[in-house]
């Protein structure tokens, strides 16, 4: 059975990003980019929540487990 993503923004994104360890780099437009060894993470800050897609995306890139993002909300 997968997992259900959880509903979060990207201000929440962001401060998972932070706790795991990422570096902002910097802002291009209303996307943030941040680094952490060899990864790379873009995050639209657009309001709303983050769109599934986008959302597994950042996981992907992050390297993140959808149960590592529940544990740092």
């Amino acid at each position: 059975m997968s997992e259900h993503l959880p509903t979060v923004t990207a201000k929440v994104m962001v401060r998972v990003l932070l706790r795991c360890g990422f570096v902002e780099l910097r802002q291009k437009g209303s996307h943030r980019i941040f680094r952490k060894g060899t990864r790379r993470v873009i995050v639209p800050m657009h309001s709303g929540n983050l769109k599934p897609g986008t959302l597994k995306a950042i996981l992907e890139a992050s390297g993140l487990t959808i149960e590592e993002l529940r544990q740092h909300l």
